[in-house]
């Protein structure tokens, strides 16, 4: 449920990127960081591993103006794409408000695609979180490239709802990025109602300038530490090698 602080008149947002590696959720979120006014958003901070990064960061963004007298601040970042990075993922979850799903458009990506899918929906139940009651907006990314499916082929091959706000990106060129935003802010502000009467309450999960807002109980030693448990792959039991 999305945060209100009634002194500063904020409603607080986390919204996590979900998807397969190499989909698209890190250049979502560096188009974005890229293209918002420096005043207002806070350090792109990432978490690297070997074949993608992790990132995040606060953002107050003054396009998408009042939500009936109240500022929206976001905190958003992305999910480590790779499933030997599953501890990651779900820890990222924690508290989470909504979840913008980049689909990788390519035909070669598509078992990726669902089994990123099926993640969601386990590290979600895991989170105790309902997965056809967390507010969600799906991307089809890479609508740029040849070799890709159609939207409508994807949606049934993913078993998503058509009601669903899904949209086709380009992220790399900034196509759809904001958009997709947009609509996922506009899908968590619907559990709000009136601000002005919503509970006051501060979650663990935006503490900008305090701790890395995306871990609840303390700063992570991923940030400071690159040989931290968080960003190693567990190791791969036999005859499982190649299920990666």
């Amino acid at each position: 449920m999305p945060t209100v602080h009634h002194g500063r008149k904020e409603v607080l947002l986390k919204l996590v990127y979900y998807g397969p590696g190499l989909g698209g959720k890190t250049t979502n979120l560096e188009y974005i960081h890229a293209h918002s006014r420096p005043e207002y958003r806070g350090k792109l901070l990432s978490l690297t591993t070997e074949s993608e990064r992790t990132i995040f960061f606060d953002l107050l963004p003054v396009h998408l103006g009042k939500f009936k007298g109240y500022s929206i601040r976001l905190h958003v970042c992305t999910v480590p794409g790779q499933i030997a990075y599953d501890d990651t993922r779900r820890l990222i979850l924690r508290n989470v408000d909504g979840v913008v799903f980049v689909v990788d458009s390519q035909e070669a990506a598509l078992e990726a695609n669902i089994q990123s899918m099926h993640n969601l929906e386990i590290n979600l139940a895991r989170q105790g979180m309902e997965y056809a009651r967390v507010p969600m907006v799906v991307q089809y990314n890479k609508r740029d490239l040849a070799d890709i499916l159609a939207p409508e082929e994807l949606r049934r091959a993913l078993g998503l709802s058509a009601d669903l706000t899904q949209i086709p990106a380009c992220a790399r060129d900034g196509k759809g990025v904001f958009e997709t935003l947009k609509s996922m802010v506009k899908e968590c502000l619907k559990l709000v109602g009136d601000p002005a009467h919503a509970h006051e309450g501060r979650t663990p999960s935006i503490l900008p300038g305090r701790r890395a807002s995306m871990f609840p109980e303390s700063r992570p030693s991923a940030l400071t530490d690159p040989s931290s448990s968080a960003l190693r792959p567990p190791p791969v039991p036999r005859g499982d090698a190649g299920s990666s």
